[in-house]
């Protein structure tokens, strides 16, 4: 019986097309890697907790480094003036230099009864001893209010400026339906207004005040009424343990006085 072998020259095309593949599928994966990271590392700005109409938010700026070969050393953050903001303050980053600029509005902003002709136009971190590596991020906490009643969103429109001088501009607004830009602005989200913007609780009325106290005093009768359910119930227990307890003691008396009287009659025999 004769068995065919295959030739070396079958033998090296397949190794040189299993290497095709192998290749063609590590380019594949890196594509898929490379695109993944340019679609999602960008500047955006994240609220923590609520950040709601006509109140105050506390916000990050989250800013990380695209490049493989360079730093960034300079960070702008833009506000809009259609919606201006009398208050953005920066929290202090270590290695960072902030600097908050004002614009005069054009209409006069009213808030807590004091006419506000200037509002925040811009904040800029500057690096002072730090840089944003390669393959890192940082995020630049602020405070903002008061915010807008009558917006749904924010646009704040970023500039990122790396150490080789690359600037970044992340000013690209989303249209409705449209695919994410390239260099998308960054977007604060605001939800619903709360009952009161400044964190008080308004003053309840008199049958509001009188209805919590009903149901206080109400939720005390009922608590009365379960402990001494509840006494009553564990006496019980206790009073029947101990009946057991003693029916118990006579049934082991009376075996005793029978195995005694058992014992003394074979004795007796």
């Amino acid at each position: 019986m004769t068995v065919s072998r295959p030739t070396s020259s079958r033998v090296s095309s397949s190794r040189v097309s299993a290497s095709r593949v192998a290749l063609a599928g590590g380019i594949a994966l890196s594509s898929v890697v490379l695109l993944s990271g340019t679609a999602f590392a960008h500047v955006s700005v994240q609220p923590q907790g609520e950040a709601a109409k006509g109140g105050y938010a506390t916000v990050n700026i989250k800013v990380p480094n695209e490049r493989d070969n360079a730093s960034t050393v300079k960070v702008e953050v833009n506000f809009p003036l259609d919606h201006p903001l009398a208050s953005v303050m920066p929290q202090p980053v270590p290695g960072w230099k902030a600097e908050v600029t004002k614009s005069k509005l054009s209409k006069p902003l009213e808030l807590h009864g004091r006419t506000i002709n200037e509002a925040v136009s811009k904040v800029t971190w500057t690096a002072d001893g730090s840089k944003i590596g390669p393959g890192q991020f940082q995020q630049f906490p602020l405070s903002l209010g008061q915010l807008p009643e009558d917006a749904d969103q924010l646009v704040l429109k970023a500039i990122q400026t790396y150490d080789n001088k690359e600037v970044v501009r992340w000013i690209e607004e989303q249209k409705e339906g449209a695919e994410e830009p390239q260099n998308p602005a960054p977007v604060l989200k605001l939800s619903a207004a709360s009952a009161d913007h400044h964190g008080g609780a308004a003053a309840p009325s008199a049958s509001a005040s009188a209805a919590p106290s009903a149901s206080a005093a109400a939720e005390a009768g009922h608590d009365d009424k379960t402990a001494s359910h509840k006494e009553t119930a564990a006496a019980d227990s206790t009073d029947t343990t101990a009946r057991i307890l003693g029916v118990l003691g006579i049934l082991i008396g009376v075996a005793g006085v029978a195995f005694g009287v058992l014992a003394g009659r074979r004795r007796s025999v």
